[in-house]
């Protein structure tokens, strides 16, 4: 029998614009013993006023205006990734960046820990094209609700967690982590 798969936190940003550090919500996702352990959704007070994105995940200035800003956020939901192997999302270099650049700003620490694709991860293990989120889920069965950012997290931790079901999948998510989790 094998291992099952190491504690890992799923995570999506949605930002007001195109700059990093203009994140307005965070969802996270942890999984422990290959199980859902905690989810949760955060708003975010960004410190720009250019909202250019609410058409693509509905959120506006008025959604985040009592919301914390980034630091405060994650104050309270950054121990989240103390004890995981890795941090997962799909398309992992947006996110990566968008976390990097928040906790640079914020003068948070940023997680030293690799990160998993999983869209890199649907090419590898299944072959699947394209591998935009919704579509990846729907080859999976995995129910999604597109730019809702708690469904984004969770939908990549199931992603990663089906993965981990195959021995490819194993060894893709093991490699990743293993070179820091870009390719597959």
């Amino acid at each position: 029998m094998s291992e099952g798969p190491p504690s890992f936190v799923a995570i999506d940003f949605e930002t007001a614009n195109r700059s990093p550090r203009s994140a307005v919500a965070v969802g996270l996702v942890r999984v422990d013993r290959g199980e859902v352990a905690a989810e949760v959704v955060e708003f975010i007070r960004p410190t720009t006023k250019r909202f250019e994105n609410t058409s693509v995940h509905g959120i506006g200035p008025l959604d985040v205006i009592d919301a914390d800003e980034f630091g405060e956020v994650w104050s309270r939901i950054g121990r989240w990734v103390d004890g995981a192997r890795f941090i997962a999302a799909h398309n992992a270099e947006f996110d990566r960046e968008v976390l990097m650049a928040c906790c640079e700003k914020a003068e948070r620490p940023t997680p030293r820990l690799p990160f998993v694709c999983t869209m890199a991860l649907a090419r590898a293990v299944w072959e699947l094209r394209p591998t935009r989120l919704p579509d990846v889920c729907r080859r999976l069965g995995i129910p999604l609700q597109h730019h809702e950012p708690g469904s984004d997290a969770l939908a990549c931790a199931r992603i990663v967690l089906a993965a981990w079901g195959t021995e490819l999948g194993r060894r893709k998510v093991e490699r990743m982590v293993g070179g820091r989790g870009r390719r597959a």
